[in-house]
């Protein structure tokens, strides 16, 4: 494998505490949200991973969308990561809600599914968490 493009974010404070990125893009705070019995007010793991996998999914869906002779530029993909208690431990679970206009459902729903294959952040997860992607 040929590394491309390395990003580096230092993490200090877990998830009541701060991120930063080496070129000064990204310097936020983080803290636990409401739900999980934190302060709320800032991001959070689960925000900044949908953040990043939307784009990249999109990205994915571009590509294969070009192989199909599909516009897909007005193409948007709602990612919602949740925290979720399995048994004693904690588990991440995603679902994508892909739209895609003016092609058909059937369509919509082949495509998303291509990209999810082909989508780096989807292949990092494959296996590890349930990931539901729809069409919408």
């Amino acid at each position: 494998m040929e590394k491309l493009y390395t990003a580096e974010v230092i993490a200090k404070g877990g998830r009541d505490g701060h991120v930063h990125s080496s070129d000064g893009v990204i310097d936020l705070e983080v803290r636990k949200p409401r739900e999980l019995d934190g302060q709320g007010g800032a991001t959070n793991p689960e925000q900044l991973f949908a953040a990043a996998w939307g784009p990249c999914y999109l990205g994915a869906l571009g590509s294969v969308a070009v192989r199909a002779g599909v516009d897909v530029s007005e193409a948007t993909v709602n990612v919602l990561v949740s925290f979720n208690k399995d048994g004693n431990a904690f588990a991440l679970s995603a679902d994508l809600d892909v739209h895609i206009p003016n092609i058909s459902q059937e369509e919509a729903q082949d495509l998303a599914d291509k990209a999810h294959k082909g989508c780096p952040y989807s292949k990092a997860v494959r296996g590890n968490i349930e990931v539901r992607v729809t069409a919408i």
